[in-house]
């Protein structure tokens, strides 16, 4: 049973790792839809958990979710076999580019093709955005959050890290107050 699920973890993530184009964050909804939906691995709000600690811990968000998934299964080889797939596309098409890259960028229809895959990420990108913010607890205080932290990265005034560490540190105080309200009225 061990190794299907390791099998499992491993063609899971290498599906999302060769189908995704723009990265980590366009990943994130096909990583909810065989986490979450299809495979029952985990429930919405420990997804919404595995983002967050996969967004403020170092490294592509991508790998972190891989890694954090696969440990929570099946601890450091749930991890590794994870990580393996969602890796092991994009550094097979690194490889294969790198020995034709002069002759890649001169082609048009390549050029053409980054452009709708660039259009295609950005809607994957919000409609992982969408699907987050659904399944959020939604309260005024969350929702001035969300607006200030967008209107923070959209006007690039404070860059991502410190927006991402200024949340959970805002959300650690914001939880403490009501920790303590709640031992206040006991």
């Amino acid at each position: 049973m061990k190794k299907n699920m390791l099998l499992e973890l491993f063609l899971t993530f290498l599906k999302i790792g060769a189908f995704t184009f723009g990265g980590g964050y366009a990943m994130i909804a096909l990583i909810a839809k065989e986490a979450v939906e299809k495979r029952k691995w985990i429930t919405e709000p420990e997804f919404i958990d595995l983002i967050a600690i996969a967004e403020s811990t170092p490294g592509p968000i991508a790998v972190n979710s891989a890694t954090y998934l696969g440990y929570k299964l099946k601890g450091f080889f749930g991890a590794f076999f994870a990580t393996l797939g969602v890796v092991l596309p994009s550094f097979v098409v690194i490889v294969i580019i790198s020995f034709f890259i002069e002759e890649f960028r001169s082609l048009e229809y390549v050029n053409y093709a980054f452009t709708g895959i660039s259009a295609a990420v950005a809607v994957l990108i919000i409609n992982a955005a969408l699907k987050l913010y659904k399944s959020l607890e939604k309260s005024w205080f969350s929702i001035i959050l969300i607006i200030v932290a967008f209107l923070l990265l959209i006007f690039n005034v404070i860059p991502t890290p410190y927006i991402i560490l200024s949340g959970g540190l805002i959300g650690f105080i914001s939880y403490m107050i009501a920790k303590k309200k709640t031992v206040d009225h006991i």
